[in-house]
């Protein structure tokens, strides 16, 4: 994959660049701020994107917004955010766009190599990659008047680990259950919150996730 890289701190942003071609991909480029990065996304179009939320000038929301406003010129351009914290409200307008290849990643929890070129493939494949910790702010931000408080606690728990990508066998590992009994969940949920059904999982994800970010 061409893979760009977004991060102001050079030790970071240049173990990445090493990280990502250890495992095969091309770095097409690196940038330090949020003007250069909108810039580079528009010029080299890359498979994915790692882009910081907070980047100089400001080192508010430059990178998201340069992602945003890439994404509005390109629809679906896969973007995983790096972030130091949960920025709920950035989530939210990420996956606001109803476009796939969307991945939201904590750097303290970062700590094995394979897992996160595994999540950064899923996204440049057009699927999700988040944070527990992200999806537990998306679904514990809802009102009680949202759809998702009729969820019981085992489908939050579902829908939490469907929102990191798992596929059904992966949740049914991780909660004991079987294949069959996280199927009954799934349906359960997805008819709870209104949710097209669809045979590709990922896109599943993404509605339901797209959900979440525009309850109000």
């Amino acid at each position: 994959m061409r893979v760009l890289i977004a991060e102001d701190l050079y030790l970071l942003r240049d173990g990445l660049a090493r990280l990502v071609e250890d495992y095969g991909h091309t770095v097409v480029a690196t940038t330090e701020d949020g003007p250069s990065t909108q810039l580079a996304l528009l010029e080299h179009q890359p498979d994915v994107s790692i882009i910081d939320v907070r980047m100089p000038p400001t080192n508010t929301d430059e990178g998201l917004q340069a992602a945003l406003a890439a994404r509005r010129e390109r629809p679906g351009l896969p973007i995983l955010i790096l972030s130091q914290h949960v920025e709920q409200l950035y989530a939210r307008e990420l996956l606001a766009d109803r476009a796939g290849g969307t991945g939201y990643l904590l750097k303290e929890r970062v700590v094995d190599a394979d897992e996160f070129i595994d999540a950064l493939e899923r996204v440049g494949a057009g699927g999700t990659a988040l944070d527990p910790a992200v999806v537990s702010a998306l679904i514990g931000g809802q009102p009680r008047t949202s759809p998702l408080a009729t969820l019981t606690e085992r489908e939050r728990s579902v829908l939490a680990l469907m929102a990191q990508g798992l596929s059904n066998t992966a949740i049914g590992r991780q909660l004991h259950l079987s294949e069959g009994g996280i199927s009954k969940h799934t349906t359960s949920i997805f008819t709870k919150l209104a949710v097209v059904e669809d045979e590709d999982i990922n896109r599943r994800v993404l509605a339901v996730l797209t959900y979440l970010s525009q309850a109000d």
